[in-house]
Order: C-alpha cells, then structure tokens, then sequence
C-alpha cells in the first residue's frame, strides 16, 4: 500500500519502500547501532550493511500516518534504552521531514549485540 494525498493539482504517492528506506538510513546513522537485522530466518540472524538498508525495517503507511518497525544488532556496551530511543527519535524525524507523514510509532527490537572487531 502507498501513502497518498489528494490535492488540487492531483495525487502524491509515497511507497512503502521509500518509508523503509529512508528508516533504514536513519536507523544505521544512530551511534551504537552496528548493523540492521535481517530477522530470525533460517535460525540465525543475517546482519546486513548499508548496501541493503530495507531490511530489518517494516512500515505500514496510511493516508497521513506510518508505523515503523525495526530489528538491530547494538554495538557492545552501549546503553540500549538509551540508543533506542535515539534511534526511535532520528527515524521519526528523518521520515516526518521528507515525507510529511506523521510517524505513530517506532518499534524497536534488539535482536544481537556486535563486538567492534566484529565482521559486518
């Protein structure tokens, strides 16, 4: 589903893949957060780079509103309530910014912890 808004001029359509893609940017430019989680698939967790920033993010967008969904992998000995909410705060600002819709939540769900000698 795409967000869009009717105007005088004609329809705006924003793609859930734009939402995801702009969380995902935001999520890997908070400090502490090493890596996005590809999830639990096949019974481990894939860490995935910046290449592909989509996963990890799941968005559900409306007319006027978007929910966010994020799974991470926090870098070892950071206090991870407080670089959740960091992270909670750069993703609802990076995306209200550039796409006007209102973000209701971001959820967040610490699925590993990363050494910094760890491969990415």
């Amino acid at each position: 589903m795409a967000e869009q808004l009717e105007l005088e001029m004609g329809n705006i359509r924003i793609s859930n893949d734009v939402v995801s893609k702009i969380a995902g940017m935001a999520a890997l430019e908070t400090p502490g957060i090493a890596a996005m989680s590809g999830g639990l698939s096949e019974g481990w967790a894939k860490r995935l780079s910046g290449k592909n920033v989509q996963k990890g993010v799941t968005v559900e967008v409306g007319q006027l509103e978007a929910a966010i969904d994020l799974r991470i992998i926090v870098l070892y000995e950071t206090p991870i309530q407080e670089v959740s909410r960091m992270l909670q705060q750069n993703v609802r600002e990076a995306v209200e910014s550039m796409t006007g819709l209102r973000v209701v939540e971001v959820n967040v769900k610490v699925e590993g912890v990363a050494f910094k000698d760890d491969e990415m």
